[in-house]
C-alpha cells in the first residue's frame, strides 16, 4: 500500500508597518537641545530631554505641524483634539524611564496610500490602496554604543549617547493590507517619497530617519482568523524589507505544516546570514501602563489652521505621476521613475519647459543622466547641465540640426562644464546633414565602391543595408540624418 504524499495547504501573509520617522526640525521635540546628527557623544542634551526633577516639556510648534501636514498626505483624519501619554517601559537609553508619545487620541487617523508595484520584466505598473490606522507623535529614546563598535573597539562594555533622546518622531502604523514583502517595501518608499516631498524629513533610513518594523503573520487562504503575530526589527534598506519578510512568511508556514507552535515575539533580520533570529517575546500594550501626560496640555487643531497647512502642501508623487500620465502622455513606469526624487522632477519639469517634447526629455533624464549619477554618485543639482540646457539639446534633435548620436557625443562634455548644447555643435561643425543632395551623392560613391554588396543585397540579402548606413555614418563622421539616410538607401538600392 502506497501513501500519497500530502498536498501543501495555500497560505497567505497578513502583514502591517509601523514606521517611526525622524523629523528635520532643528530642535528636539519638547526642549531647545539640537538635533544635529553624528555630533560628539551626549553633547546635544539639557536638563529636559535627560528628564531630570521638576523640569517641563514643551512641544515644538513644528512638529505639530509637520503630524497635520503628513496625515494630510495620506488622506487621513485631522483630529481637532488629541494628547500626550506617557508610555512606561524601562532601558538604560530612556532617561525619564517612560516616554512621552501618544494613545488614545493620536493626531491623525483613518487614511490610506496608494502603492505602485512595478513588474521588472515587463514594467507594468500595478496598482493598490494600504490603510492607514493611525500616525502619533513622540520623542524618541537615546543609542546603545555596544561593545565592539568604532567607538569602542576592544571594550568589553556598553555606553549610553542621549544625543537622539527628544528628536522628534512621528509613527505611522499600517492597516494589515500588505500581502509580500515587495508591497512592505513599496509602501515604505512611498512613504519616504511623502516626508520628502513634504521636506519634513531626509527619510534616510542608513542613518536611522525612517525606520520600520513589520508584524508578520500566516493563515490558510480563506480563514478570517490572523495567525499568531512576529514584529521583525533591524531592517536597514528597503530589500531587508523585503528580503526578511519573504523568509519571514516562508519559516512561519515551515512551522505550522509541520505543527510547530509560533510565538508572538520580536526577532531580527540578521543581514550577514539573511535570516530572523529570537529576540524577546512581545510585550503588550498593558505592559507600557500609559496614563496621560500630566505636563502638556491637550492640543486643538483649529479648522483655519488646519486649511493654512493644507494650503501649503505641495504637489505630492502620486499628484505628480497621474499628472505626467495624463497631460505629458508618459508611461507609469516614466512618471514613476521621474517623480522619485523630487529634485529630478523639478528638474524635468524645467527642462519641458523650455518647449521640448516630455517624452525625450524623459528618456534623457531616466536613461543618460540617471547612469552618469549613479556612476559618480551625484545627484541631479550637482551637475553642470542645467535643465534649460537639456531642453535646448532635445529641441536641436527634434528640428534635425543634430542626431541622438552627436547628442551622446557632447554629452559627457554638458555634464562636466555645461554651456550651451547648440554653441557647442556650431564650435565643433558638428551640425547634422540633412540635405538630401549631399547624402545621395556619398550613396551613389560607396555603391559604385561596392558592386558586389549592391548585388547581393538585390539578390535578397537585405541585412547588408546596414553596412551602408554604417558607411554613410563612417563617411560622414555621424553627422548624416539617420533617418533621411534610411529612406535614401532604401530607394538607391532598390535600382
Amino acid at each position: 500500500m502506497t501513501t500519497a504524499t500530502p498536498v501543501k495547504t495555500k497560505y497567505e501573509a497578513i502583514i502591517g508597518l509601523e514606521t517611526h520617522c525622524q523629523l528635520n526640525t532643528t530642535s528636539k521635540i519638547f526642549c531647545n537641545c539640537s538635533t544635529q546628527f553624528d555630533s560628539p557623544p551626549n553633547t546635544n542634551v539639557c536638563p529636559v530631554c535627560l528628564g531630570y526633577p521638576g523640569v517641563l516639556p514643551v512641544l515644538n510648534e513644528e512638529v505639530l505641524a509637520s503630524a497635520v501636514k503628513l496625515g494630510l498626505a495620506l488622506n487621513a483624519k485631522i483630529a481637532p483634539y488629541s494628547k500626550f501619554d506617557r508610555k512606561q517601559y524601562f532601558y538604560p537609553d530612556l532617561p525619564k524611564n517612560y516616554q512621552i508619545s501618544q494613545y488614545d487620541l493620536p493626531i491623525v487617523e483613518d487614511g490610506h496610500l496608494e502603492i505602485e508595484l512595478v513588474d521588472k520584466k515587463t514594467k507594468d505598473v500595478t496598482r493598490k490602496t494600504i490603510g492607514i490606522t493611525r500616525l502619533h507623535m513622540e520623542e524618541d529614546a537615546g543609542k546603545l554604543v555596544h561593545a565592539g563598535s568604532d567607538r569602542l573597539a576592544g571594550s568589553t562594555h556598553s555606553l549610553v549617547d542621549f544625543n537622539r533622546t527628544g528628536v522628534p518622531l512621528l509613527e505611522i502604523v499600517s492597516e494589515p493590507d500588505i500581502r509580500t514583502g515587495q508591497e512592505a517595501a513599496e509602501y515604505a518608499q512611498e512613504l519616504r517619497r511623502l516626508v520628502r516631498y513634504l521636506g519634513i524629513s531626509d527619510g534616510n533610513m542608513q542613518e536611522g530617519s525612517l525606520r520600520c518594523d513589520v508584524n508578520i503573520s500566516v493563515r490558510p487562504v480563506g480563514q478570517k482568523e490572523f495567525g499568531t503575530k512576529v514584529e521583525i526589527k533591524n531592517m536597514n534598506s528597503f530589500s531587508a524589507i523585503q528580503k526578511a519578510i519573504e523568509y519571514e512568511i516562508e519559516r512561519q508556514i515551515e512551522a505550522v505544516e509541520n505543527g510547530e507552535p509560533i510565538y508572538q515575539e520580536t526577532r531580527l533580520w540578521d543581514e550577514s546570514n539573511q535570516e530572523t533570529i529570537s529576540m524577546r517575546k512581545k510585550e503588550g500594550s498593558s505592559d507600557y501602563r500609559y496614563f496621560p501626560e500630566p505636563d502638556l496640555p491637550p492640543l486643538v487643531v483649529s479648522k483655519e489652521q488646519l486649511n493654512t497647512w493644507k494650503e501649503a502642501l505641495p504637489e505630492l508623487p502620486a499628484e505628480k505621476r497621474q499628472r505626467y500620465e495624463e497631460e505629458l502622455g508618459l508611461s507609469a513606469y516614466d512618471a514613476r521613475v521621474l517623480t522619485d526624487d523630487r529634485e529630478v522632477a523639478q528638474y524635468y519639469e524645467s527642462a519641458v519647459n523650455t518647449g521640448a517634447d516630455a517624452k525625450l526629455v524623459a528618456n534623457w533624464v531616466t536613461q543618460d543622466i540617471a547612469a552618469h549619477l549613479n556612476n559618480n554618485k551625484l545627484s541631479i543639482t550637482e551637475i553642470a547641465l542645467k535643465p534649460n540646457s537639456l531642453g535646448e539639446l532635445v529641441q536641436l534633435i527634434e528640428k534635425g540640426t543634430i542626431s541622438g548620436k552627436i547628442a551622446k557625443e557632447i554629452l559627457p562634455e554638458l555634464l562636466e562644464k555645461g554651456g550651451s548644447p547648440k554653441a557647442i555643435v556650431e564650435s565643433k561643425g558638428m551640425t547634422q546633414i540633412s540635405d538630401p543632395g549631399e547624402i545621395e551623392k556619398v550613396i551613389t560613391a560607396l555603391m559604385e565602391a561596392n558592386p558586389s554588396e549592391v548585388e547581393k543585397y538585390r539578390g535578397g540579402k537585405k541585412k547588408l543595408k546596414g553596412f551602408f548606413v554604417g558607411q554613410v555614418m563612417k563617411q560622414t563622421g555621424g553627422k548624416a540624418d539617420p533617418k533621411l539616410t534610411n529612406q535614401l538607401l532604401g530607394k538607391k538600392l532598390q535600382g
